[in-house]
């Protein structure tokens, strides 16, 4: 494979986007087609906007496919990528791939079009006459309702030389150029090719293309170049002229401050480019004699905020030393800055904006007087180009004017920025949505949630069943896995929700909160239902301790048919769930709920029953024996003086007490899982607490704890006392070791250094949430063989030990763990005694149209929204990678006897940029991984990938690399390659052939 681009010819791309859109009614894979109303037209520069949005100078307007695209879903102001001298293989060398990464915020390092500038130039003009073709053809408006706007840097001599000079003379008109000639000429020989399209519409596209320009500069460029620069294009080459600036015209302090404030902290950047790009006091009496200059040619003059935010890399994002920050983080920056040149310049001076633009700010932002708005971050999450016409949707308004900028809505707009919860960066670091599986060849759909979660939920199974409203089905669909709903609807950790491909929009699917609807809404019904199964299998189980894992391997044994009976030492069930967890995480009622399924099903339940003796089970005809004993082994944490009272010790006094407790005024927690703050939490509705001091030795971004539990810490007053190492407590007072962050290691992470500073908190309690042991020395008693750490050593497909019919499970087995990490480990020891699965798979129904209607629509969290209307059903249709390749080099095609749609990378279309890796749910690249087009043989020769190059399409004859080898295969023959693939392959020959060059 190759970074290189091979552009399309006209021909192709017009037969592309007609035979699409006629088989499948899409437009280069974008389905949520825009049609613009002439009644919220603009004007800008002398000519019609039908929107003011479109995307930003980048990896969206570098091809034509890409242009049109952006058109076809609501994008009318195009502000193609930025053409320089330097082009093509000289500056593909400069240019590390991958060169973009988007997951969160985003960064990338490369800056101009990737082709050579007679290339970039022949693909704005084939988009610029398809882009009209298909305004009429497909009525998304008018053909004279967009405009493309043309970026040139990054100095006035490369500006000047013969390959710029003759790129804008021609993107100024270009009707004499061949390649327009060329376009023209195939329309009018095709024209019955068209509904709608007539040669006089043909005829009457104009060769006007662009007569604004927005200027890019390097960072230190002298104010005088940048003005030269201006200068010339509004007084030599007579065009509307926009400026970029840099947020770096904001000052170092300001921006570090804001950066840390939001939590950005670990974004590094020094305060050099502050010091050498341009400077505020240069800068407006500059923006003031070119705002003069073009006012006396009837010019328009602004400037483009922002251009670039460097920073440096520092966790491995990128294979590069220094990289563009955008997006999320990078709005406040430029929200601020043009807030700052609102107020100088009175609201006169135009600002066309970029840099962390969305569906989520948008609005504010031209409602503010400031457009036209470009976009790149928010199209390269999953959605793609299909974000746009939602946010074109938001933009519709009538006999909107410019008549300038609110300075007073700006700097509001500037103000809430540093508070969104869209903009503040999480307290914790993103969970990695990876699964640790290879992309497969085909069939790749899959729901990352259910792979997330340790039970394998059949989620979108359920999530369909709640919005359909039939929550007794979702009840039963949550239970043939999951005999505990209530506990898990309520508190379970909820790891399918990092998972979740809604994350990428705005915020999980609330998926807890949906099996939670399910069990209050199906229970009764559900339940009602349950009947005790007959005794069929031989034997019988007992299974000692009625936690979580207990409770789930009790469940399934019974309802396999198995004589069971659950021995539990307290006297009622639930384990740390009932007997340490706060009543104010989970009622009890909640934990009866599940208790009673177990009761319906027959399992023989003996309370305050403390087995110690496996043997005398066994002896008396038990002939499995599932430990479920728990991490009942306290964790100790010694200082030099003082002993901290145990967490859980703690927990199950409070809770047994309900908060009569006599622990003084001050209260420390140490620890920074979620124990702690429960701990800590628990203090803070103890009788007589005023202050309850969380100690931990990093920051909140490193505590182990879920951010779910922080927020509620921190919601509850727990103050949060970082980077200290408790020391001794004595006196009331607990002496701690201040600690610093140190550099970030080969991982990202940061390692933590002592200093010689010290730190007293007032501390009447000291409590020490830092970890329960197993019970090694129940397991030794017993015959049970440990490990070096006093674990079970078991087989770890089914939990047995080295006695036969012995297995441990749930937190005796690794220590504290999850409650669905119990549930899974109890199915796995059931499943073994059993000697089968004990439980079905239930997929979802697809209903491809309202899949692709959810996919490229954000939802914002302050509606009052249909949560499980907002799964994007990626169990059916998992499209990540074809939505954020901007090039559109991804596909999902439709093969003859697959059901599902298959994937196919084109290798040709793509520039390695890597963002399909991003979001593709497996730890895969698929640009890599996936089963690959090639244009011939010789670029199948220079790539790994496994795929194919069509050597005779009408006779389905190809060149294959399939497991290493590589051989000619034509169909019908015999081979070793999968009949998936034989039909995809004869797919793209007979359906696809748009995708084969010529």
């Amino acid at each position: 494979m190759s970074d290189i681009m091979r552009p399309m010819s006209f021909a192709q791309l017009l037969d592309w986007m007609m035979t699409e859109h006629k088989k499948y009614g899409t437009v280069f894979g974008t389905r949520h087609a825009y049609h613009a109303d002439e009644k919220y037209a603009r004007t800008i520069f002398g000519r019609t906007l039908e929107t003011p949005i479109g995307p930003a100078a980048g990896p969206h307007t570098q091809l034509t496919q890409n242009i049109v695209a952006a058109y076809y879903t609501g994008s009318r102001f195009f502000e193609l990528k930025t053409v320089q001298i330097m082009d093509g293989a000289e500056l593909s060398a400069c240019v590390n791939k991958p060169c973009i990464k988007a997951d969160d915020e985003c960064y990338n390092c490369e800056w101009s079009t990737e082709l050579y500038v007679p290339q970039a130039m022949g693909e704005y003009i084939k988009a610029w006459f398809l882009c009209k073709i298909a305004a009429k053809e497909f009525g998304l408006g008018s053909m004279d309702g967009f405009q493309f706007n043309i970026s040139v840097g990054y100095d006035l001599a490369g500006i000047q030389s013969e390959k710029i000079d003759n790129f804008l003379n021609t993107m100024k008109r270009a009707q004499d150029s061949e390649i327009f000639k060329s376009c023209r000429a195939y329309l009018l020989e095709h024209a019955d090719l068209f509904e709608h399209v007539t040669k006089e519409d043909i005829e009457s596209i104009s060769g006007d293309i662009c007569n604004s320009v927005t200027i890019s500069t390097l960072h230190g460029c002298p104010p005088q170049e940048i003005e030269r620069i201006a200068m010339y294009l509004i007084t030599e080459k007579g065009f509307h002229t926009f400026i970029k600036c840099n947020p770096t015209l904001l000052g170092y302090e300001f921006a570090r401050k804001t950066m840390d404030d939001m939590g950005y902290d670990y974004v590094a950047f020094g305060d050099f480019h502050f010091k050498d790009d341009l400077q505020w006091e240069d800068a407006v009496p500059m923006l003031d004699r070119l705002m003069k200059v073009c006012q006396e040619r009837e010019l328009e003059f602004g400037v483009k905020i922002t251009n670039t935010f460097p920073v440096d890399v520092k966790q491995n994002e990128l294979p590069s030393e220094e990289m563009y920050m955008s997006g999320k983080s990078l709005y406040p920056l430029s929200i601020s800055l043009a807030a700052k040149l609102a107020k100088e310049f009175d609201g006169k001076l135009r600002i066309s904006y970029s840099g962390g633009a969305d569906f989520h700010n948008i609005k504010g932002i031209v409602d503010a007087g400031i457009w036209p708005v470009t976009v790149a971050t928010t199209l390269l999450k999953p959605g793609g180009y299909d974000r746009t016409a939602q946010m074109a949707s938001l933009l519709e308004k009538e006999n909107d004017v410019f008549t300038g900028v609110s300075a007073e809505k700006t700097a509001q707009l500037a103000a809430d920025a540093k508070v969104s919860p869209y903009h503040v960066k999480a307290v914790k670091p993103l969970p990695s949505r990876k699964m640790k599986k290879q992309v497969p060849l085909l069939d790749c759909f899959t729901a990352p949630c259910k792979e997330g979660c340790p039970i394998h939920q059949d989620i979108p199974a359920y999530l369909q069943l709640v919005k359909a409203g039939k929550y007794e089905e979702a009840l039963k669909a949550i239970t043939e896995k999951n005999p505990l709903p209530f506990i898990t609807g309520t508190i379970c950790a909820h790891p399918c929700m990092g998972k979740c491909t809604r994350n990428f929009y705005e915020d999980s699917v609330h998926i807890r909160e949906m099996k939670k609807i399910a069990a209050e809404n199906g229970y009764d019904a559900l339940t009602g239902k349950i009947t005790a199964p007959a005794v069929t299998r031989p034997g019988k189980a007992a299974v000692i301790g009625g936690g979580p894992a207990g409770m789930a391997a009790a469940y399934f044994l019974r309802r396999a048919g198995m004589d069971v009976t659950l021995f539990e030492k307290r006297g009622a069930l639930g384990g740390v769930v009932r007997h340490v967890i706060p009543g104010f995480r989970i009622p009890e009622n909640a934990i009866d709920k599940d208790a009673a399924l177990l009761e319906k099903l027959g399992v023989n339940i003996y309370l305050n029953s403390e087995i110690t003796d496996i043997s005398m089970l066994k002896n008396a005809g038990y002939t499995a024996v599932i430990l479920a004993v728990g991490a009942s082994e306290p964790g100790r944490l010694k200082l030099e003086k003082g002993d901290p009272v145990n967490a859980l010790e703690f927990l199950a006094d409070f809770k047994e007490k309900d908060g009569n407790l006599d622990i003084g005024r001050n209260v420390v927690v140490i620890g920074g899982g979620n124990t702690a703050m429960d701990t800590a939490r628990a203090a803070k509705r103890t009788k007589g607490v005023e202050h309850v001091y969380l100690v931990y030795r990093r920051t909140k971004r490193y505590m182990p704890a879920d951010e779910e539990e922080l927020e509620m810490a921190v919601e509850d007053g727990v103050e949060f006392m970082e980077l200290l190492a408790p020391v001794k407590a004595e006196n009331g007072r607990l002496l701690c070791k201040v600690m610093k962050l140190g550099d970030h290691d080969a991982s990202g992470r940061r390692g933590v250094v002592e200093t010689e500073e010290e730190k007293e908190i007032p501390a009447d309690t000291v409590i020490a949430a830092v970890g329960e042991k197993v019970p090694t020395g129940f397991y030794e008693a017993n015959g049970i063989h440990v490990n070096d750490r006093g674990r079970a050593l078991v087989n770890e497909e089914t939990c047995e030990t080295n006695l036969a019919g012995v297995y441990v499970v749930g937190d005796g087995l690794g220590g504290p763990a999850t409650v669905v990490e119990g549930i899974r480990d109890g199915r796995r020891a059931a499943e073994a005694v059993i000697g089968e699965s004990l439980a079905e798979e239930i997929v979802s129904q697809t209903d491809e149209e309202t899949v692709y209607n959810r996919r490229g629509n954000l939802a914002d969290a302050r509606e009052d929204r249909e949560e499980s209307g907002r799964c994007l059903g990626c169990e059916g249709i998992c499209e990540n990678c074809v939505e954020v390749c901007p090039n559109r080099a991804n596909i999902a095609i439709r093969v003859p006897g697959i059901e599902k749609h298959q994937i196919i990378h084109v290798d040709y279309m793509c520039n390695e940029c890597g963002n399909c890796k991003s979001f593709c749910p497996y730890d895969s690249a698929p640009y890599l991984d996936k089963f690959t087009l090639f244009a011939d043989e010789k670029d199948m020769e220079d790539s790994k990938n496994q795929g194919f190059a069509v050597l005779d399409r009408e006779a389905v004859k190809c060149k294959v690399r399939f497991f290493g080898d590589t051989y000619v295969w034509t169909k019908g023959e015999e081979t070793r390659i999968p009949d998936g693939l034989q039909k995809l392959m004869e797919a793209v020959c007979r359906d696809y052939g748009y995708l084969l060059r010529d």
